[in-house]
């Protein structure tokens, strides 16, 4: 079948493919390209078909309207330009290119030199490679728009009333003996009546899920018979990754496959949050291949050194950054992200490395471009953001630093639980922080108290039982001798090196694993709780799972820990019952005259802690009375809660308020053989054993 280019029935400013019901439109973004092919395919992506040069050019769009080709259509670009790379330019037609804004995909890539735009055997990426990469290229799909949502719509559920869950498609379901084993790996799986059932009992209300964008095995893991397990390397933005769809006759387009899902976990109630990875591609540095966005326009796309084009400017630790400060790069970042509420309905994002997102010529700006579009757009504004406040670059680290509306992962929580629970030093004020929410870093700017996302675990790092269980991460699976993944791990083996069969390890383990999960649940802010934690999933000390697509990455459900699940269910049950506990002011210590006093702190015998005590390295019990902030009048029928974390020895301690005929009622000790059993204190007086969370209501 022939083609030739027409004018569309309607003007269409739409980058990607739009099919109008009679022809499709090709629109594509590059600044110095000189022409740009569309090349269509076959349906079995091996034979090229046809190509044309898109005839429309104008604000460095390239378009053209091809009456007849429909949903199903096989495509790819081929960009004409300078092969120029001291200017950071690097066109080369030979190498097809993906289409950034293609919504479905067919095949996958297979690694092969023809990929690189230059002579890889020779290593000079000077060099100009003429091999035809199309055979080993992923191609792009015309996509079929039509879904029926059955009404469905955004939850939006407050985030004081939020408990998100991070999820591995494959890690959560390939080895759940619930999954129909038909369905373990897919998008499917992940929304089968198993794991949703799991997730209700538990009681979360998101889950948040590693990398869907279509994403690349790095050709080195390949190589060592791994994989790129976790997704970290996206190379399309704005379709859904392939290996998580079910396969076979009858299989449901790849578009189709994720509504179901979102759908599904809509109908039960739980928000769907992405893991999105702006911040760089797979294409990596300038040795890397050329499949899209260095072939389209490799000076547009990415930052480049300034002193000197040739080479990538990579705050990210990948090879390259994308430059998200370039008006029609932060115009693909926002379409993609508009296109999965719109049209995918997730309902919020998580970024990672989001401070690449906030870099501006004089480094990382709050008030940069990207933040203000955010904020300015009536469609992401409503939704979830969620950042990752780092990157590896200069002035990275930027915790606290992120504007409304964005909430921002807490690792300074994850390292204050950690530390306090192992007995470190001078860590109660560090833990009071953490338990009111972080002020120091986010009561500023008008913020809110569940601007932390806080954790113990997760996906990169040690699981919570391997926390307990290992002093040392053990990565030798990874094949980098060990060296890979960071060694902050703030873990406690409690004696023995790995799995153990001593009861008083196991005791040792279990007592504080409840204690920490409880600190998690008791804090004010937005608790994460990583998939596989609450059924006591380990991975054998690796701290660092990026490549391991197997049992050791999968969560282990043949071992899982049934009472420890229910702790935590109950744990999440007990939180949404004291209101108290999830707020969206901060708690003062000081407050007015005529006001109730939201936050107090005291020690075993009942003094209120002071600057001395605070200073004092070998306190390890801290007593918080927590009550409603005074700007939330409308909670006046509330009530306060009383916190002991005592990880020390056995103490005695005096609860406030010792008029006669006040008391208290214990409703959690995560020392006892039943943490949940209540009971009624007939004195001031409270024995709080070591180790362990107790929490008390007024009778």
């Amino acid at each position: 079948m022939s083609f030739t280019f027409a004018r569309p029935d309607r003007m269409i400013n739409e980058l990607g493919t739009e099919f109008t019901g009679n022809g499709t439109h090709f629109a594509v973004f590059s600044e110095n390209a000189e022409a740009i092919e569309l090349c269509l395919f076959d349906e079995t992506g091996s034979e090229e078909t046809a190509r044309l040069e898109l005839p429309s050019r104008e604000g460095s769009v390239f378009s053209g309207y091809l009456p007849g080709v429909r949903p199903g259509q096989l495509y790819g670009y081929r960009a004409h330009g300078p092969y120029d790379p001291a200017q950071g330019h690097r066109f080369n037609p030979n190498k097809l290119l993906l289409d950034p804004y293609a919504r479905e995909l067919s095949g996958r890539i297979e690694w092969d030199d023809a990929l690189w735009g230059y002579d890889l055997a020779t290593g000079d990426d000077l060099s100009f490679d003429t091999r035809d990469s199309a055979r080993f290229m992923v191609k792009g799909v015309v996509q079929d728009p039509d879904f029926d949502w059955e009404g469905d719509r955004a939850i939006a559920r407050p985030w004081t009333d939020t408990v998100i869950y991070e999820a591995h498609v494959r890690g959560l379901t390939m080895a759940h003996p619930g999954v129909p084993e038909e369905l373990r790996g897919t998008y499917a799986g992940m929304a089968s009546d198993a794991v949703i059932e799991h997730l209700l009992k538990l009681g979360v209300s998101a889950i948040e899920l590693l990398p869907c964008h279509y994403f690349l095995d790095d050709r080195l893991l390949l190589d060592r018979g791994l994989s790129n397990y976790w997704g970290y390397q996206s190379l399309g933005f704005f379709a859904p990754e392939t290996r998580f769809l079910r396969k076979g006759a009858g299989a449901a387009p790849a578009i189709r496959q994720f509504k179901d899902m979102v759908k599904r976990f809509h109908r039960a109630g739980i928000e769907v949050i992405m893991d999105v990875v702006y911040n760089h591609t797979a294409e990596g540095s300038e040795r890397g291949p050329t499949l899209s966005f260095r072939g389209l326009d490799n000076a547009s796309y990415y930052l480049l050194s300034p002193e000197d084009p040739r080479y990538s400017f990579d705050t990210t630790g990948c090879g390259n950054t994308l430059s998200v400060a370039h008006p029609m790069v932060l115009r693909m970042v926002l379409d993609s992200l508009r296109y999965w509420v719109q049209v995918m309905h997730v309902d919020g994002f998580r970024f990672d490395l989001a401070s690449t997102l906030g870099r501006e010529a004089e480094g990382f700006d709050r008030e940069g471009g990207f933040f203000d579009a955010i904020r300015q757009d009536p469609v992401l504004a409503s939704v979830k953001l969620i950042a990752e406040p780092w990157d590896v670059g200069q002035g990275g680290y930027q915790v606290g630093g992120f504007p409304y509306p964005f909430r921002e992962w807490n690792d300074k929580f994850r390292d204050s639980a950690r530390g306090f629970w192992r007995l470190d030093k001078g860590l109660v004020g560090d833990l009071a922080g953490a338990l009111i929410g972080s002020p120091v870093q986010f009561n500023h700017s008008d913020r809110g108290a569940t601007s932390s996302i806080n954790f113990l675990a997760a996906h990169d790092g040690f699981t919570l039982m391997d926390t307990v269980s290992y002093n040392e991460r053990h990565n030798e699976a990874n094949g980098e001798g060990g060296a890979d993944g960071h060694s902050h791990n703030l873990s406690d083996n409690m004696g023995v090196e790995g799995p153990s069969e001593d009861p008083s390890i196991l005791l040792a383990r279990r007592l504080r694993r409840r204690s920490m999960m409880a600190t998690l649940l008791v804090s004010q802010g937005v608790p994460m709780i990583l998939s596989g934690d609450e059924i006591g999933n380990g991975q054998q000390g690796n701290n660092n799972v990026y490549c391991q697509d197997n049992e050791l990455g999968w969560v282990d459900w043949a071992n899982a820990d049934d009472a420890f699940c229910n702790f935590c269910a109950r744990m999440i049950a007990l939180r949404r019952e004291f209101p108290v506990l999830s707020q969206e002011c901060f708690l003062q210590g000081e407050v007015a005259e005529d006001e109730r006093i939201e936050i107090a702190w005291f020690q075993p015998d009942g003094r209120a802690m002071d600057d001395a005590l605070w200073n004092e390295e070998g306190l390890h019990v801290l007593g918080a009375r927590i009550d409603y902030s005074n700007r939330e009048a409308f909670l006046d029928g509330g009530r306060p809660v009383f916190v002991v974390m005592n990880a020390a020895e056995q103490v005695r301690f005096t609860l406030p308020g010792g008029n006669a005929g006040a008391r208290w009622v214990r409703v959690l000790d995560t020392a006892r053989e039943d943490p949940f059993e209540t009971e009624t204190l007939e004195g001031e007086v409270a024995e709080i054993s070591g180790g362990s969370l107790t929490l008390f209501r007024p009778a």
